[in-house]
């Protein structure tokens, strides 16, 4: 692990299937950069359900950059989902308007908003673009910028719209001023249409949309800038989860990281279980991380122990870097 912050990668993407720990991983390593390391960070949450609040004891809900108490240099956000998917909707419905006011078109506008903002992807679309606004405006403020994200099917899905996104926006705009040509065209008073279309909001909007897709698309698939870290625990589900997602993050073009193995059972707890159960999970667990070496080696970044309590609060957080980081 400490070979990858040795490499002053800026932006780490932790992800893994539910319940592996990414939100500790993601946070002892925000902890480490800022305390040890002395340089600022900030740790953003996208996970739907936010656990930074927990981990560190301290209400960092909100939706807005707060400074971690008790740590120099730490700062942390939780994402608030519904008033990134509000604003989301406020701003296609201003686009939808706005085209149909250039249409001459008078239809209920509502119909048309539900449909543009029930569809499956637009949740992550409203998400892809608060990411924009983290990695081009907090970016700036920040010598790392770690993200605890969401399971690991939406997490790569979310960060693969780098890609799709582009090929969307260009289309979108095509057909704009497509639109906008055909009506200069047909008009009579060409020279007002012309200044009409000089000041189309929409087209304006999209080209800012495409063009701060293309600084954020830079850095997203920059390995000198960007790396995608799994966390997995020795177990054949998470394990499975990983091997599949590694090659979907790969041909989204977004730089693999490593991989980080949690809650490995220490060989002397196992000896001195007198019941047997911790024995035989341990035993379960050895054969596990041989399927770990075999498919992950030569980038596993670091092996945590099991800690009996959860990693709740500063002083366990530092332990769990003790782990974490040597």
């Amino acid at each position: 692990m400490r070979q990858l912050l040795d490499q002053r990668v800026k932006y780490i993407f932790f992800g893994g299937k539910g319940g592996v720990g990414k939100t500790v991983v993601a946070a002892a390593t925000a902890l480490y950069l800022a305390e040890s390391a002395g340089e600022r960070t900030l740790l953003a949450s996208f996970n739907p359900v936010h656990s930074l609040s927990s981990v560190f004891g301290q209400d960092l809900s909100g939706g807005v950059v707060k400074e971690v108490r008790g740590v120099r240099n730490l700062w942390a956000v939780e994402v608030q989902y519904d008033d990134i998917v509000e604003k989301y909707k406020a701003r296609i419905s201003n686009l939808l308007r706005e085209m149909l006011k250039m249409a001459e078109l008078s239809v209920d506008i509502k119909p048309l908003i539900d449909i543009a903002t029930t569809n499956p992807a637009f949740h992550e679309a409203a998400s892809f673009d608060k990411m924009m606004d983290v990695v081009l405006k907090e970016g700036s403020k920040f010598d790392r910028v770690i993200f605890d994200m969401a399971a690991v099917a939406n997490a790569v899905r979310l960060i693969g719209l780098s890609k799709l996104y582009g090929a969307w926006l260009q289309r979108t705009i095509k057909m704009r001023m497509e639109t906008l040509s055909l009506k200069e065209q047909l008009s009579f008073r060409k020279e007002k249409v012309r200044e009409e279309i000089e000041r189309d909001p929409v087209l304006a909007e999209l080209k800012d949309l495409y063009s701060r897709y293309m600084e954020v698309r830079k850095v997203l698939t920059d390995p000198a800038q960007t790396r995608f870290v799994f966390v997995t625990i020795p177990t054949v589900l998470s394990i499975s989860v990983v091997q599949r997602f590694i090659e979907m993050v790969k041909a989204y073009e977004i730089p693999f990281g490593g991989v980080v193995v949690n809650m490995v059972i220490p060989g002397e707890e196992a000896a001195r279980d007198a019941t047997g159960f911790l024995r035989s999970k341990y035993e379960e667990q050895q054969r596990n991380l041989e399927v770990i070496r075999q498919s992950f080696s030569p980038h596993i970044l670091a092996s945590v122990r099991l800690f009996p309590e959860d990693i709740v609060g500063l002083e366990r957080l530092r332990q769990f870097v003790a782990e974490l980081v040597r």
